[in-house]
């Protein structure tokens, strides 16, 4: 075991929400190292997810994280030069009963007041926003025209490259295996290959979050369990928002999907109950639960051949929101449990550690810090998780 350099900070994880923060600290000027166990960044959970980006969340925090999110998404290509696959196509979230449309209407004045533009809009407007979809008790939806998609592993490769040409450093097939401290503080970082002396260590390790959060004498309540995601042929562009169904059906909490810029239709679902684990093993049983769902919604999606389905992990917290902030080591911190919405979530959160870290805060970090603390109550529930 070789002994490395030190850090300003080192950072677990190179995935859709630790590329980022190895992005933002290096950008204000410190000496970061992000090590995974991977061969590179982006291949464990960022690789499953369908790319959908929003700030139409229940919780306040989370509504400012993705907004700062969208800012980067949309806007990286004209900075960098890079495309990275972003479409403004909005969400609407559908409403065909009284429970949900009352859930969705109680939520626009929090949502509002949190900076998200969005708006309770009529059976008619949908069906123009999604043209075809059912009509038969559609009482209208929420429309939210900022939100969109972008494409994960393009995003996660041109955070790890700017990073990178900011001077931070990413070493792969590398694995934590302990935290060593003195006193209250963090002093080295020790991996599978090599040992690193830290300013700071900042866990974005995905579904490893809480063994590495024991490594720090912390139980980090973040437990994966699986969803699947499938994509189809590609056709000629139809609709441009990601459709979202929140209503329960036997097996399934929720579904939403969106056309791709490709054309290709992608879609997932929520399992009810939850299949807890890591397993990355495709199922029989998913698009016999997903497909009538969807074309019961729209019918013309029957016309439609699947291409392939593949198997992802969200890390869950028990309410749905992630932990974001310093936790136990007055220098670890934490970025886990994003509950599937690492990809939309993981630009703003870097940036909001990045400012953590300098000690420079910006306008309402206090109250996302404090909502998505390590040791809040865990006593209410992301309605839109």
């Amino acid at each position: 075991m070789s002994v490395g350099r030190s850090w300003d900070v080192v950072v677990a994880g190179a995935g859709s929400v630790g590329t980022p923060a190895a992005m933002y600290l290096a950008e204000k000027g410190l000496s970061v190292l992000c090590v995974d166990p991977m061969a590179s960044a982006g291949q464990g959970n960022n690789k499953c997810a369908i790319g959908g980006i929003r700030a139409t969340h229940g919780e306040p925090a989370k509504v400012r994280l993705c907004l700062e999110s969208i800012d980067v998404f949309s806007s990286w290509a004209e900075r960098h030069g890079e495309e990275i696959g972003w479409v403004r196509g909005g969400y609407t979230y559908v409403a065909y009963d009284g429970k949900t449309e009352s859930l969705l209407r109680g939520m626009l004045p929090g949502q509002r007041a949190a900076g998200l533009d969005i708006d309770w809009v009529d059976a008619a407007t949908i069906r123009r926003i999604v043209p075809g979809i059912d009509p038969e008790g559609l009482l209208g939806g929420t429309w939210s025209p900022r939100d969109g998609s972008a494409s994960p592993m393009s995003s996660c490769y041109a955070f790890c490259r700017r990073a990178r040409s900011l001077g931070a450093s990413f070493s792969f097939g590398e694995r934590v295996t302990s935290l060593e401290s003195s006193g209250s503080r963090i002093t080295e970082v020790v991996t599978d290959r090599g040992r690193y002396s830290c300013g700071a260590f900042l866990n974005c390790a995905g579904n490893e979050a809480r063994r590495l959060g024991g490594m720090a004498g912390l139980d980090l309540p973040v437990f994966p369990d699986c969803h699947e995601g499938g994509v189809t042929e590609p056709v000629r562009s139809f609709f441009t928002p990601m459709v979202v169904d929140i209503r329960k059906a036997p097996g399934s909490a929720n579904y939403y999907f969106y056309q791709h810029s490709t054309g290709q239709v992608v879609f997932c679902i929520t399992p009810d109950p939850p299949i807890l684990g890591a397993s990355t093993s495709e199922t029989s049983e998913f698009l016999p639960l997903v497909a009538p769902r969807m074309v019961s919604l729209w019918p013309r999606l029957a016309n439609l051949k699947v291409r392939r389905t593949w198997r992802g992990c969200y890390p869950q917290t028990p309410d749905g929101s992630p932990i974001v902030g310093g936790a136990g080591p007055e220098n670890h911190f934490v970025a886990a449990g994003m509950c599937g919405q690492g990809f939309m979530l993981g630009p703003g959160v870097g940036s909001l550690l990045s400012r953590l870290a300098t000690g420079e805060p910006a306008e309402g970090d206090g109250m996302v810090l404090s909502a998505l603390r390590a040791d809040r109550s865990w006593s209410s529930q992301e309605a839109l998780k």
